[in-house]
C-alpha cells in the first residue's frame, strides 16, 4: 500500500500498519511528539490500522487537531484524578473545547483548594505514565460493565447510541472510562497543563435535569504556552463586563429582585440613554422610521394568532391559567404582531410603503436559570426594534438599506471587525419548528444569500437557526471568554402578513400582501453595554462616557473656579464633576484615571488668573494648558463626531 505523507512523499509497505509504527518509521522523534493521526482528512488514534491507499498526516501538539485530542487525554486524567480523591463522584462527560478542556461530574462543588488538589493528584497519574488502552465490548456487557462501576450516566449513554455502534472504552491503569477516542498513547505525553475553574452545568443542558459540577482546564505542549494563556485569562478577567461593570457602577443585580434582572445604575443608565438617543435620532431622521409605542403585554389571543404560542410559549412569562381564567395574558417576547395592528389600523396603499416602524421596546423572556450571565443573557431587557412593512419589490432594498444601518451603527461603536456574519436557515427534517412551505423557505433563503455576495459580506450558513417565520442574518460576536452572542438580527418574513390579514391596495385597486422585514439596528442595549464594556475594557468613546471631564482643583482655595468651570462644561452638554476631596493633587489624578474619565482638568492659581485650564487625558496624558473654551470647542467636536480616540498612554503613577 501506499501512504502520502503531507511534504508529498510517498511510503509503501507491503503489510497493515498502525499509524504509530509509520510515525516511528517516518521519525522517532515525530513518534515521540505524535498525538494522533490524519487519513484523508479524518482525525484518528495513533492505534488506527492503516490497510489501503491514502493520505496520511501525523499530528503533533503543534496542530489544532492533535492539540484536541492531548486535551481529551488531559479530561480522563482529571477524570482518574477526581474519582482517586472523591470516589463517590460519578462521571458523565468530558470533551476537549477551544480552549481547552472540561468534565462533568455528579458530585458535591469544587473549591479552589479542591482543584489544587486534583491537579497534584494529576501529575502523579502522569508521571506515572500509563498506556492507554482501547478495548470494545458489546451493548450487554458495555452496560454491565458501567453498571458494576455504579456509573449510572455512562450507562444512559451506551444505551442511547445507535444498535450498530461500535461501544469502546479506553484504559489507563485502573481507571476506564467510555470513550470513541482518539487519545494519546499515554498519558505521559501531556506536557502542561491547568485546571482553571468549576461552575454548576445541567445534566444535557436541561434545567430538569441534574445539576452536575464542571472542571474546565487547559494544556498546551509547553509550559511557556500555558504560562502565556493563564496571562491570556487574567487580562480578559479585567475586561469581563460582570466584573467591571460592578466595579465601575455601571449595573448590580439583587438575589430579591430575580435573577436575570439587572439593576441598572446612574452611570450605566446614562449610557443606555445615550444609546437609546443617538439610534432613535438616527433611524428617524436619517432612514424614514416612525415611531410606535405599545403594550408590554396581551392576551394570549394575540400570540396564538402570531404563532408565539405554539412555538415560543415556553419561552414567556404567562399571566394565568388558560383552564381556569377567562383572560390569560403574557407578557411580550417581541414586538411584531402589535405593530402589525398599528399597521392594520387604516387601510394602506402601495404608494404608502414602504412602512418603517420603529419601537425602544422592553422585551421578556423566561430564559433558564443557567443561561443567566451578566448583562448578556436577562429575562427583561431593551432592544432597537423595527419592522417594516414592504411591497415584495422593494424587499431587497429595503433589507439591504437594514443591512446598511447595522454596519452603520457597528462602524460608529468601533465594533465592526468584531463580528461574523450568518445566513440562520430553515431545519427541513425538524417541520414542526416552522411554519410555511419549503418553496418559500428556499427562495427567501436564496435572496438573503444574494445579498450577502453582492455586499461582498463573508458569511457562514447555520441549519435550524432560523425564526419559526423566516431566515434571517445574525451578526455575532464574541464575549472575552469565546462564547457568541447574536448582537443584531435582520429577518426575512414573508409569512406572518397572511395570517395577520395584512395587506395594501395596488395600482390595479387588489387587495395584495405585504412582506416583513424584522430588524435591529443595534440590537439589545443591556447586551450591547455588555460588550462595549468588555470591548474597551471601561475606557469608553468619549461621547459615550457617563463621565466625560473631570475637574480637580488643587486646593480647597480653588473650588469656586473650578465650580465655574463645571458650569460652562455643563452649559455646552459635557457631563462633569469636580473633584471636591481635601486630596492632594496626584491623588485626584489617580483616582480619575482608574474611574477611566477621558479628560482631567487641573485648575489652581494660575489656571484662575488667565481663564485656563490645565488639561490630562487618557489619550496623550499631560497636554498642557489650554484656553477653557478652546477645550470645550474640541470635546463638543470629538462628541458630535463620535469620534473614537485610539491612543491610550500609560502614566506615571
Amino acid at each position: 500500500m501506499k501512504i502520502t505523507l503531507k511534504d508529498g512523499s510517498v511510503k509503501e509497505y507491503g503489510e497493515s500498519k498502525s499509524v504509530i509504527e509509520i510515525a516511528c518509521d517516518i521519525s522517532e522523534g515525530l513518534a515521540r511528539m505524535a498525538c494522533a493521526g490524519e487519513i484523508d482528512g479524518e482525525v484518528v488514534d495513533l492505534r488506527t490500522v492503516v490497510d489501503r491507499d491514502c493520505a496520511l498526516n501525523i499530528l503533533t501538539a503543534r496542530d489544532e487537531a492533535g492539540l484536541r485530542v492531548m486535551r481529551h487525554t488531559c479530561s480522563h486524567v482529571l477524570a482518574e484524578a477526581v474519582k482517586n480523591l472523591f470516589p463517590e463522584a460519578k462521571l458523565t462527560i468530558g470533551p476537549a473545547i477551544d480552549s481547552g478542556y472540561y468534565y462533568d461530574f455528579d458530585a458535591a462543588p469544587f473549591s479552589r483548594e479542591d482543584l489544587d488538589k486534583i491537579e497534584k493528584e494529576m501529575k502523579k497519574i502522569i508521571k506515572k505514565g500509563a498506556k492507554l488502552e482501547r478495548f470494545t465490548l458489546p451493548r450487554e456487557e458495555a452496560v454491565r460493565f458501567m453498571e458494576e462501576r455504579g456509573e449510572s450516566y455512562k450507562v444512559e449513554l451506551i444505551q442511547e447510541l445507535p444498535e450498530d455502534a461500535e461501544i469502546s472504552f479506553y484504559r489507563q491503569g485502573d481507571f476506564v472510562d467510555l470513550c470513541a477516542g482518539p487519545h494519546l498513547m499515554s498519558t505521559k505525553g501531556i506536557k502542561a497543563f491547568k485546571l482553571t475553574s468549576s461552575s454548576g452545568a445541567y445534566w444535557r443542558g436541561d434545567s430538569n435535569k441534574a445539576m452536575l459540577q464542571r472542571i474546565y482546564g487547559s494544556a498546551f505542549a509547553a509550559k511557556e504556552e500555558l504560562e502565556a494563556y493563564l496571562q491570556h485569562l487574567e487580562d480578559i478577567k479585567k475586561r469581563d463586563h460582570n466584573k467591571l461593570g460592578r466595579e465601575m457602577e455601571l449595573f448590580t443585580t439583587v438575589d430579591v429582585i430575580g435573577q436575570g434582572l439587572p439593576l441598572l445604575m446612574p452611570k450605566g443608565a446614562r449610557m443606555i440613554q445615550t444609546l437609546q438617543r443617538w439610534i432613535e435620532d438616527e433611524e428617524d431622521n436619517n432612514w424614514g422610521y416612525v415611531r410606535t409605542k405599545t403594550p408590554l403585554m396581551a392576551k394570549s389571543d394575540l400570540y396564538k394568532l402570531s404563532g408565539h404560542w405554539d412555538h415560543y410559549k415556553e419561552g414567556m412569562f404567562v399571566l394565568g391559567d388558560e383552564e381556569k381564567d377567562k383572560e390569560v395574558f403574557a407578557l411580550r417576547p417581541m414586538t411584531c404582531p402589535f405593530q402589525y395592528y398599528v399597521y392594520k389600523a387604516s387601510q394602506k396603499s402601495y404608494r404608502d410603503l414602504p412602512l418603517r416602524y420603529g419601537e425602544t421596546s422592553t422585551l421578556f423572556r423566561n430564559e433558564d436559570s443557567g443561561e443567566m450571565h451578566g448583562l448578556t443573557r436577562v429575562r427583561q431587557f431593551t432592544i432597537s426594534e423595527g419592522h417594516l412593512i414592504v411591497r415584495p419589490d422593494q424587499m431587497v432594498e429595503e433589507f439591504k438599506g437594514c443591512m446598511a444601518l447595522a454596519k452603520k451603527c457597528l462602524t460608529t461603536l468601533g465594533v465592526e471587525e468584531d463580528v461574523t456574519y450568518h445566513l440562520s436557515k430553515w431545519d427541513p427534517d425538524n417541520r414542526e419548528k416552522y411554519i410555511g412551505e419549503p418553496k418559500v423557505w428556499n427562495e427567501t433563503e436564496q435572496h438573503i444569500r444574494e445579498i450577502l455576495t453582492e455586499l461582498e459580506i463573508p458569511f457562514v450558513e447555520d441549519v435550524g437557526e432560523a425564526a419559526f417565520y423566516g431566515p434571517k442574518v445574525d451578526i455575532n460576536t464574541k464575549n472575552v471568554y469565546g462564547k457568541e452572542d447574536t448582537m443584531i438580527t435582520i429577518q426575512w418574513d414573508a409569512l406572518l402578513a397572511e395570517q395577520f390579514d395584512m395587506y395594501y391596495i395596488d395600482q390595479n385597486g387588489e387587495k395584495v400582501r405585504p412582506y416583513i422585514i424584522h430588524r435591529t439596528s443595534l440590537g439589545c442595549y443591556e447586551r450591547t453595554l455588555a460588550w462595549l464594556i468588555e470591548k474597551y475594557a471601561g475606557m469608553f468613546p468619549t461621547w459615550l462616557c457617563p463621565e466625560q471631564v473631570r475637574v480637580l482643583p488643587i486646593s480647597d482655595k480653588y473650588l469656586d473656579y473650578a465650580q465655574k468651570v463645571q458650569d460652562e462644561l455643563k452649559a455646552n452638554g459635557i457631563w462633569s464633576s469636580v473633584d471636591m476631596r481635601a486630596e492632594k493633587i496626584g491623588y485626584k489624578i489617580r483616582e480619575a484615571r482608574i474611574a477611566k474619565i477621558p479628560y482631567m482638568l487641573v485648575v489652581g492659581e494660575k489656571e484662575e488668573a488667565e481663564g485656563k485650564v490645565s488639561v490630562r487625558s487618557r489619550f496623550l496624558g499631560d497636554e498642557g494648558q489650554k484656553d477653557l473654551k478652546e477645550f470645550i470647542q474640541a470635546v463638543c467636536e470629538e462628541i458630535r463626531t463620535k469620534e473614537i480616540r485610539r491612543i491610550e498612554v500609560q502614566e506615571q503613577k
